[in-house]
């Protein structure tokens, strides 16, 4: 009987925890009426303002995907003071990689300009992403030219990766067996070599100044498991802040599953990484 108390208590802790988060959703970023260019948020409305925020960019290949799909994820941040924006993006084939880029890009800009009415501060912008989404959020990061057409300065305080898929693109197209995966890439970085090096955020790795945190599921592709360390051990190397774990037994996809739960590991790590960084900007 005690167990099923506990349980019990458990679940109504966690049914009015959630019903503490409020949500916004199918707001525009792009100043169109596209529901590509569309992010959900996820907050507290509670007396404590200028929270840190996190942009999640969501993975699927540069093909697939969409925000409705990461609702725990926005709730499950919020329930721990984060407030959470979840983007949507155009996709292959209708778009490329830098069309998605920049549109990032501006969804930043939109969370910059707005995200204080959501007891949030625009001095404290965070983003996650996974497999492509860490790619494209890597890449603005990276690549200044996505905020310079954007028209603003990059605001991104912290980078999180979490299992990166295409930080050197040009590598993996070079080297990739010609399989459905390699022809669907295509789609997203053309058949031109010179253009996958333009998309590869290793290639603009000088540029980076933000902390990093990043992780990879030791059972997860090769080249992730290759090129996550590389960014890590070029960023020491230029003084960067960076942390990485290596996440046993888990391969690409439960790499980001397993945060359904809001106990996972992850979720202590990237809090404790988001209020680490936050708190030593305020001392400045």
């Amino acid at each position: 009987m005690i167990k099923y108390f506990f349980l019990v208590m458990l679940l109504f802790q966690t049914i009015i925890s959630s019903a503490q988060v409020k949500t916004a959703k199918n707001l525009n970023y792009a100043g169109n009426t596209d529901e590509k260019n569309t992010l959900n948020i996820f907050y507290k409305k509670d007396s404590i303002k200028n929270k840190p925020v996190l942009i999640f960019i969501h993975g699927g290949s540069w093909s697939s995907g969409k925000k409705e799909t990461y609702w725990w994820l926005g709730r499950n941040f919020a329930r721990k003071g984060i407030v959470t924006v979840i983007i949507n993006y155009p996709l292959a084939p209708d778009a490329q990689f830098e069309k998605m880029a920049a549109d990032c890009a501006l969804a930043v800009k939109w969370v910059q300009q707005n995200i204080a009415d959501y007891t949030a501060s625009l001095d404290k912008i965070f983003v996650m992403g996974h497999s492509a989404g860490a790619h494209l959020g890597e890449l603005i990061n990276a690549d200044p030219k996505y905020f310079k057409q954007a028209g603003l300065k990059n605001p991104i305080k912290g980078m999180i990766l979490n299992d990166p898929f295409g930080l050197d693109i040009y590598q993996y197209l070079t080297e990739a067996e010609k399989d459905d995966y390699y022809y669907d890439f295509l789609r997203t970085f053309s058949k031109k070599p010179e253009v996958w090096k333009v998309a590869s955020p290793l290639d603009y790795v000088n540029n980076i100044k933000n902390p990093h945190l990043l992780f990879y599921g030791s059972k997860t592709y090769p080249a992730i498991k290759i090129q996550t360390p590389k960014l890590y051990e070029k960023l020491k190397a230029n003084n960067v802040v960076a942390e990485m774990k290596e996440v046993k037994g888990k391969s690409h996809v439960p790499m980001i599953t397993q945060m359904i739960f809001g106990g996972n590991d992850l979720y202590d790590d990237i809090v404790n990484f988001v209020l680490r960084v936050s708190s030593a900007g305020d001392k400045k």
